[in-house]
């Protein structure tokens, strides 16, 4: 029995469109598409048929396409989701190489940054994030050395320059060598660890929920413990926010887990300072305790995912010998 999606005449129609069309009509034709709400249908199809079939440049350049004014943000993050949740890590990894040297916004290499997060499965992250902390430390190794151009430009410059006259007193400028401004105009950007905002946003909700908004007749050094343990969690949170590190993820998985864990012992142990405090939260005391399983979990999650960004980049893969290369051939 044939495939149903083959017997659609507009779906045979938009795929042959894509892949046979340069892609400067096929903007055109989403142009044309967009200027009418029945097409919306038709519009994504478009946009997936070219994320899927159409090699990843042509994709890039599409998104690039797309983000021109006076145009939104939405076909453009469409054209990303599925691009990256649907092709191979290697064609993601160059995309995202590609969205981040174009001309665009922020917004594109982040929504295809979030895409990957969510949309592909934990080993093929893995792989990704591998690839990219090479291609980063690649492009800081080429940006680290100066072009030979340049190079013989600055050894004319300081051949031709008359030498100082020792009893002339030197202005001070506030300028840096050529060189170095240079490198460091060049060096790329660290990247936003995303597991570490997610982990930091989980143990924000978790020190809202803990909050004590009133005493309710509690002795003072419960309602101290309590403020104190949501005042810690909403520090972690910001730190975490402001820099992601190894002993900042692990405070922020240990902290929650032992507010679990009080929670749990005071359901079965039913100490009266421990069930005071647990009825002084803004949040239910099953409630507060699922925020607190939830932040611990995902604090132990962006602590792995760091750990093996880590060591990708203190032992990245060895790269083939010549050698080896003309043996396999």
């Amino acid at each position: 029995m044939p495939d149903p999606a083959s017997l659609d005449p507009v779906g045979e129609l938009v795929h042959a469109a894509v892949s046979d069309r340069p892609l400067e009509e096929i903007v055109r034709l989403i142009t044309l598409m967009e200027q009418s709400p029945e097409y919306a249908q038709t519009v994504g199809a478009v946009l997936r048929a070219v994320a899927v079939d159409r090699p990843v440049e042509d994709v890039a350049r599409l998104v690039v396409e797309l983000t021109r004014p006076p145009r939104g943000p939405d076909s453009a993050d469409e054209t990303i989701r599925v691009a990256v949740e649907t092709r191979s890590v290697e064609d993601v990894s160059r995309l995202m190489a590609l969205l981040h040297q174009a001309s665009l916004e922020p917004h594109c290499g982040q929504e295809a940054v979030r895409a990957a997060a969510t949309g592909r499965p934990i080993e093929e992250l893995v792989e990704l994030i591998g690839r990219l902390a090479q291609e980063r430390r690649r492009a800081a190794e080429k940006a680290a050395r100066v072009p030979p151009a340049a190079a013989v430009a600055d050894a004319r410059l300081a051949q031709a320059a008359p030498a100082p006259d020792p009893q002339v007193a030197r202005p001070r400028s506030g300028r840096r060598p050529l060189r170095a401004r240079r490198a460091r105009a060049k060096q790329p950007r660290k990247p936003v660890f995303w597991p570490g905002w997610l982990a930091a946003a989980a143990l924000l909700v978790c020190g809202a929920a803990y909050f004590p908004l009133r005493r309710d007749g509690a002795p003072l050094g419960v309602f101290a413990f309590a403020l104190g343990m949501s005042g810690v969690c909403l520090v972690l949170a910001v730190v975490l926010a402001l820099r992601t590190s190894v002993p900042a993820l692990m405070a922020s998985m240990l902290l929650p887990a032992g507010l679990a864990g009080a929670g749990l012992l005071e359901s079965r142990v039913h100490s009266t300072g421990l069930s005071q405090a647990m009825d002084l939260t803004v949040a239910p005391p099953w409630s507060a305790g699922l925020t607190a399983v939830c932040a611990s979990l995902a604090s132990l999650a962006a602590l792995f995912l760091l750990l093996m960004v880590q060591m990708a980049d203190r032992y990245p893969a060895p790269r083939p010998t010549a050698g080896t290369s003309r043996a396999a051939e």
